[in-house]
């Protein structure tokens, strides 16, 4: 039975004035007709977001209704609005798109067909629709026919909310209504909301599946060996997990099943900042006709984006499907992960480029996720600040964090999954005195873990950190190994590695139900 909700929004989709599953070329045609885009020199439309050009989580809200009010995770990530307010905010969007050209698109978010969720997406913009038509699972022909969506994503971006009325923050809103099964965005043009929210409610639908739900890339070896990389935005996810010598089977978004892993996405979301074809070439090449860019400054006479201007943003991005990856793995469906790596930009440049984990210490790193949160990737932050990201993804995760942890812990005992903690932050100094890693070693430390090179080297414990460093890896030089090494002032570097295990400790007090053996993971800050 349709609900009243779902009615009225039926009632507006059935006008002269909606569109429905258009394809990349007429909407291409239509965003730049609207003037609202613009065609780079190799065919990839591009569009400026205006005042946001990040995510929003003050913004983010989901409605408190007795279905879901014992199992989220309330606080200042997973903020609760009553349905009454979301009903009012509902009505008025709804009114104010009455008479909009509309676009729709319908497809899957989840590559494994016994677990995908059928969404509909309805867009104000058309390079919106275009996005999210990149971004997600497009469904077939055949497949068309027989769309029902699960899930529906009203995205209003020039519709701007009243705090005083609809119980918002500001004029922006990303809304979570899981007894309605809707997805309420608007007051912000970044197309990332779209994609983000969808995550949210995967991450709150598949563990009930028993299936984990992980912020991360993955990539397959030619003898099918499976790479997991967990990281938050700017850490490396996906320039990493592109890997020539490897299929990609995403970049940002997987679960983790009884039967292996898979992507949840269609596409990938790459940030572009600095990006040149020599040393990102798959990224550099699937900007094309189809591809979205944002944010990204164009030449006024020949249209070629400038990738090393930041004028209005350090998070610039790309949106393409995966199969503009040459290696692609298509449909994203692997095995069980053989190695798990941990990303993280340590704005402190003490940790390690590469250390490897036990399972304790993974289990400790995982709930602490430390990160350094690099400018640009959300509103207000304009320098890197360090940061603790619970399952290297908080800001997407419904749920309790112990839900997600445990579940990783359980699959990385069962398939025997090596871990690795890899810091593509800096070294020799921190933020502002040290340089960012470099980026071909870093490939190099992930290549020679992948390969299992790195099984038959001999490793030494961190003095403070406790993680396991490799005395040799090969293509990289020996001294930038041991981060010590690496800085002028190694005094300087004692104080700081200690004062970063002491964010550590303190950050981890939040988990004090967890078992000893994970508390005695913990760097020592004496």
């Amino acid at each position: 039975m349709e609900t009243k909700t779902n009615k009225e929004l039926t009632d507006i989709l059935t006008g002269e004035n909606v569109h429905y599953n258009l394809s990349v070329a007429k909407l291409v045609e239509i965003a730049v007709l609207r003037k609202r885009s613009e065609l780079t020199s190799t065919g990839a439309v591009t569009a400026k977001t205006g005042k946001y050009t990040g995510r929003s989580p003050k913004d983010k809200f989901i409605v408190d209704e007795p279905g879901v009010h014992d199992k989220i995770e309330w606080g200042a990530t997973n903020r609760p609005i009553s349905p009454e307010k979301f009903d009012k905010l509902y009505q008025d969007v709804l009114n104010y798109l009455n008479e909009k050209e509309l676009l729709v698109f319908d497809g899957f978010a989840g590559a494994d067909k016994d677990y995908r969720l059928p969404l509909r997406i309805v867009n104000e913009f058309a390079w919106h629709n275009l996005f999210v038509h990149q971004l997600f699972i497009r469904p077939t022909e055949e497949e068309l026919k027989s769309h029902v969506a699960e899930f529906t994503v009203i995205s209003a971006p020039t519709f701007e909310a009243q705090p005083e009325i609809h119980g918002t923050n500001s004029e922006t809103f990303i809304i979570i209504n899981f007894a309605k099964k809707i997805v309420l965005i608007g007051g912000t043009r970044y197309a990332g909301e779209m994609k983000k929210s969808i995550f949210s409610v995967m991450n709150y639908l598949l563990p009930e599946r028993n299936v984990l739900s992980m912020h991360c890339s993955a990539n397959m070896g030619k003898d099918g060996d499976v790479a997991l990389f967990f990281g938050l935005s700017g850490t490396g996810k996906t320039t990493l997990s592109a890997d020539p010598d490897r299929k990609l089977i995403g970049d940002d978004e997987h679960g983790w099943s009884d039967n292996g892993v898979f992507n949840i996405e269609g596409g990938c979301y790459a940030k572009c900042i600095n990006l040149s074809g020599e040393k990102e070439p798959e990224i550099f090449n699937a900007i094309k006709f189809g591809s979205v860019l944002e944010n990204v400054v164009i030449n006024e006479k020949t249209h070629i984006a400038d990738y090393d201007d930041n004028s209005l943003t350090e998070n610039t991005r790309a949106a393409y499907p995966i199969d503009y990856i040459p290696n692609a793995l298509i449909p994203g469906v692997a095995g069980h992960p053989n190695v798990v790596v941990f990303l993280t930009a340590d704005a402190f440049g003490v940790l390690p480029p590469i250390s490897k984990l036990t399972k304790e210490q993974a289990m400790f790193h995982f709930l602490s996720g430390y990160t350094s949160k690099l400018a640009g990737t959300e509103r207000g932050v304009t320098e890197p600040e360090a940061t603790f990201s619970t399952c290297f993804g908080a800001p997407f995760l419904p749920l309790p964090p112990r839900v997600y942890a445990e579940m990783l812990g359980e699959k990385i005992d069962k398939h025997k999954a090596q871990v690795y903690l890899v810091n593509t932050g800096w070294s020799g100094g921190p933020y502002g005195v040290g340089k960012r890693m470099n980026l071909p070693y870093t490939r190099a430390m992930i290549t020679a873990a992948l390969n299992r090179e790195l099984d038959t080297e001999e490793f030494m414990p961190h003095p403070v950190f406790g993680v396991f460093m490799p005395l040799n890896c090969p293509g990289v030089p020996e001294e930038i190994l041991n981060p010590r090494n690496t800085w002028n002032d190694k005094e300087a570097y004692d104080v700081q590695a200690k004062k970063l295990a002491s964010l550590f400790v303190k950050n981890f007090e939040t988990f004090s139900d967890m078992p000893e053996a994970i508390k005695q993971a913990a760097p020592k800050a004496e």
